[in-house]
């Protein structure tokens, strides 16, 4: 039977890779063959060098506007342009919530999610928690309190978290990140084959997937398709 793997690499604190992921979703609930595919998670920090709890920090506009040398106003279409894209995938992005912080350690959270079988829900309700509560994604108790609600012992996450577990895997998704060349995310690689970059529309990535079932299992790779992401320098 054949399987179709997509390998994603996003950040929790990456609004477009919380619409990517809305959106791939809506292109699996199309795609015909959607119990063939394995979805795998895979770390990427858009700033490592973030203080696990940042302090407090005027609004998001005028921290975006500090950050980049831009405009507060400038700053503000941003986030109400963002706004209005993820509200059309369903999504309630509540930036004048967010609290900036490091996701090293939600990622090895995600990786620790992996080996429990649990690892979308855990990706979900990190992103939901950081993109719409305005939880302290970088706080270890936070972290513990919701990876027991998907369904995890608190008690050993916080003991994962106390440890240095799952920091090798964070890594080694990120040095793979960089041996393939990626700057942005999400980035989805569907059957090892076909990159797409960005947050692209539901019916694109639905596209990919159909050509890559069919390719499976001897088609070339092909030039990734380029969409919305957000790096280093902000998001675009």
């Amino acid at each position: 039977m054949k399987t179709l793997k997509i390998d994603v690499w996003s950040d929790i604190a990456c609004p477009w890779c919380y619409v990517g992921k809305r959106r791939l979703e809506a292109a699996l609930a199309d795609f015909p063959h959607r119990d063939a595919v394995a979805v795998t998670w895979h770390s990427f920090e858009l700033d490592p060098s973030a203080p696990a709890i940042a302090p407090a920090t005027p609004g998001y506009a005028e921290r975006l506007a500090a950050k980049y040398g831009r405009s507060v106003a400038h700053a503000q279409g941003m986030i109400d342009n963002m706004t209005k894209v993820a509200a059309v995938d369903g999504l309630d992005m509540r930036f004048d919530k967010v609290r900036a912080g490091n996701t090293f350690d939600a990622h090895r959270l995600i990786h620790f999610a992996a080996d429990k079988g649990v690892q979308g829900a855990m990706k979900e309700r990190l992103l939901r928690a950081y993109m719409t509560e305005g939880e302290a994604i970088g706080d270890r108790e936070v972290l513990a309190r919701l990876a027991a609600e998907v369904g995890l012992d608190a008690a050993e996450v916080a003991a994962v978290l106390a440890s240095d577990r799952y920091a090798d895997g964070v890594r080694a998704d990120e040095q793979n990140a960089r041996e393939i060349g990626i700057t942005g995310v999400p980035f989805f690689a569907v059957a090892e084959r076909y990159g797409v970059s960005g947050a692209q529309p539901a019916e694109v990535l639905l596209e990919v997937l159909e050509k890559a079932w069919e390719a499976l299992p001897d088609e070339a790779a092909t030039a990734p398709v380029e969409g919305a992401v957000c790096g280093p320098d902000g998001c675009a």
